[in-house]
């Protein structure tokens, strides 16, 4: 750890020595997790791999959700406290061919690649598990463990979580969710209160046109510049229909026109994602969206077929909650150790949760440039420093054990 071990706080103090003691089992443990990574939804080995652990090594009554979602309960002994506190973990991977780079732990699964970091999360979540069973006498109240499906597919997992009754018997007061970050090295953390990452909706065009010879475009209704004119006229979306002070992205990344140096195609399609921070104003651009994609088709002749898929909405971190988890982490690693966030574009179906109860959703730093650990996620050389581990479990129970006595 690139942070002092050494602590005033006697808690602090035993988390740390526990987390420490644990990391090779850890280690084992995320090696296991991202040498056999599963899709979104058909997480079933790994949720089974969650359970037994859960049930045979520390205990734990287990309860499956959503088909591959795995909830516990870990009750404190005392009696002066009631408070419930949810920690999450994602399970799914991603559908990237992960290279092969000689490391010992490289996907079994071809085409299949825990390059986001879920590995880390479970990984953390159940060694956070461990730490808190050996100490449930020393506290009050419930910690729930939710390990969950799908985050990174729609509708994600969470809300299917959700409805599947996570949030109920019991209700959690508060819920805390921990993601890697390869911005930030190991040893530090990041938090931001209040408003933190987008909603996220998916954009599917297809523009019909007319097909013909490209020599003679006059008998032809050209849906590749139709398609052209489209991309380039929805930007005016977010530069002169969205307010500047509310962070707006759309972007296209997929166009798909099968005609050829001299064929003009009958048609293309156009994918592409819409994100803001804000539900009025993301309503209102899915209208002018659609609208103007219409428009434009039908001035040059076409006519489009148009699908907004809604997804995730924005993520709010609780302010109070937040605040009181940060200062938590500064106690845990140091000050220095724990960085402010900006907003981020991207989405995370955590928050669903943040939609529902009080979250907290913060980064653990996993970036180690003279281990050449640099890639950002989602990329076939994703990993993430396994020196991050100890502060990702015992960080984690750490803030259970600290949102517990609130």
């Amino acid at each position: 750890m690139l942070h002092n071990e050494g602590s005033s706080n006697p808690v602090i103090s035993v988390i740390k020595a526990k987390a420490k003691q644990l990391k090779p089992m850890l280690t084992e443990m995320r090696r296991h997790l991202h040498m056999n990574p599963e899709l979104s939804f058909h997480e079933f080995k790994t949720a089974a791999w969650v359970e037994d652990y859960l049930q045979h090594k520390l205990g734990l009554n287990t309860q499956r959700l959503a088909n591959t979602g795995v909830v516990a309960l870990i009750e404190g002994t005392g009696k002066n406290g009631n408070r419930v506190v949810g920690l999450r973990a994602d399970m799914d991977a991603l559908p990237i061919t992960e290279v092969n780079d000689g490391r010992p732990y490289r996907s079994n699964t071809e085409g299949v690649m825990h390059a986001c970091g879920h590995d880390v999360h479970t990984t953390s979540l159940l060694g956070a598990a461990t730490i808190l069973t050996e100490l449930k006498d020393e506290f009050s109240g419930t910690v729930k463990l939710v390990f969950q499906p799908g985050e990174e597919k729609l509708p994600g997992g969470a809300s299917l979580m959700i409805a599947d009754g996570v949030l109920e018997n019991p209700r959690p007061d508060v819920m805390i969710g921990q993601h890697v970050m390869p911005q930030i090295p190991t040893g530090k953390t990041g938090f931001r209160p209040g408003l933190y990452m987008a909603s996220t909706d998916e954009i599917y065009i297809t523009v019909h046109g007319k097909g013909g010879h490209g020599a003679m475009p006059h008998f032809n209704i050209d849906p590749v510049l139709i398609s052209a004119h489209i991309i380039t006229g929805l930007q005016q979306i977010v530069s002169r229909f969205a307010n500047p002070a509310v962070p707006s992205v759309l972007s296209f990344g997929k166009v798909i026109a099968n005609g050829a140096t001299n064929v003009i195609p009958p048609e293309v399609k156009l994918e592409g994602t819409f994100r803001t921070l804000n539900e009025t104003w993301r309503a209102a651009a899915h209208e002018k969206i659609t609208q103007m994609a219409t428009g434009i088709a039908q001035s040059m002749g076409g006519t489009i077929d148009i699908e907004i898929r809604r997804g995730y909405p924005f993520l709010h971190n609780h302010e109070a909650l937040t605040h009181r988890c940060q200062d938590a982490a500064c106690d845990y690693l140091g000050t220095e150790y724990v960085d402010n966030l900006d907003i981020w574009m991207a989405a995370e179906d955590f928050a669903y949760y943040s939609q529902e109860v009080p979250s907290c959703f913060y980064r653990l730093g996993v970036r180690n440039e003279e281990k050449g650990i640099v890639n950002s996620v989602h990329h076939p050389a994703f990993d993430a420093d396994e020196d991050a581990l100890e502060d990702g479990a015992g960080l984690l129970a750490w803030l259970a054990l600290q949102e517990l006595k609130q």
